[in-house]
């Protein structure tokens, strides 16, 4: 197989083909194990990582890794992927994220790495307001320095269809937002009118960039771990609770907000917060739950 050269300008990157296409794609979204990990766990980590990222992409799906998750400071995701999946893995199956939280200079340098090393994709996000200030006040102005340094990678922005539609919705249709595709903020079953109104926002404003949504995959309702996650993302805490003690498990919830987003005519989204070395068969039950 032979990878995009970097600088070439005229290669479309597999993840906006995909998303372009009407087919429904259930994309996963990984956390690289935390920074603070003992050297051996840290190893085991990425060990179960290895497998799981290559069982997913054999499942026919594209891979997501984070930077700096939920304001946790995370191992950097090139330097794994380049390490030790350099000469396994399709890279254009595999999506970095970058967000504007570290110094430019290195931003600029990740994107050098990630298109030498035949990357097709880095979605460039803000970044939690947590931690450190941003290189740039907007990622967008992030995502313009790399377009100009890296022309070969597809860039991915952000949107939050919990804020105001209407002004989200602008962000998207305007040309200095930089971006060949856009992932959204996790969204649930509990906030369909919410989902619904950015759609339609969307519409009005005749936003063409193809889109992953965001669906978290809750394992427990338990109220301390509901309460740590609402800090960074909504979460839908009294929904949730009612389904997981009705005997609905994670992957019923999780593939009934897939069901749902299909209804509305959503058909790309990513999971979020599948376990390492579990994945795959999370995955693969989801599917089951959504099919079913």
């Amino acid at each position: 197989m032979t990878w995009p050269l970097y600088g070439d300008t005229m290669t479309e990157a597999a993840l906006v083909t995909r998303l372009r296409d009407e087919r429904p794609l259930v994309a996963v979204e990984l956390r690289p194990p935390r920074a603070d990990l003992p050297r051996a766990r840290s190893i085991d980590t990425w060990i179960d990582m290895h497998h799981t990222i290559r069982r997913l992409v054999a499942q026919d799906t594209f891979v997501l890794l984070t930077d700096d998750a939920v304001g946790r400071n995370e191992e950097e995701n090139l330097h794994h992927l380049q390490t030790n999946l350099a000469a396994e893995v399709d890279p254009g199956r595999l999506i970095p994220f970058l967000t504007c939280k570290h110094p430019l200079d290195y931003c600029l340098m990740y994107a050098d790495r990630a298109a030498s090393s035949g990357y097709e994709a880095l979605t460039v996000l803000g970044g939690d307001k947590v931690g450190p200030p941003r290189c740039v006040p907007h990622a967008f102005e992030l995502r313009q320095r790399i377009r100009r340094r890296a022309p070969s990678l597809r860039l991915g922005g952000w949107a939050n269809p919990h804020r105001d539609p209407a002004r989200q919705a602008e962000y998207l249709a305007a040309a200095q937002f930089q971006a060949d595709f856009y992932l959204t903020q996790v969204v649930s079953h509990h906030d369909l009118p919410a989902i619904e109104a950015f759609l339609e926002a969307c519409r009005e404003r005749e936003v063409s960039l193809p889109a992953a949504f965001g669906v978290f995959f809750y394992r427990s309702a338990r109220p301390k771990t509901l309460a740590r996650l609402a800090r960074f993302l909504p979460v839908p805490a009294d929904g949730l609770t009612r389904e997981f003690e009705a005997g609905l498990t994670a992957e019923e919830i999780c593939g009934k907000t897939i069901r749902s987003l299909r209804a509305l005519g959503v058909q790309h989204v990513y999971v979020s917060n599948l376990d390492f070395a579990q994945a795959p068969g999370q995955l693969r039950r989801i599917q089951a739950a959504v099919e079913g």
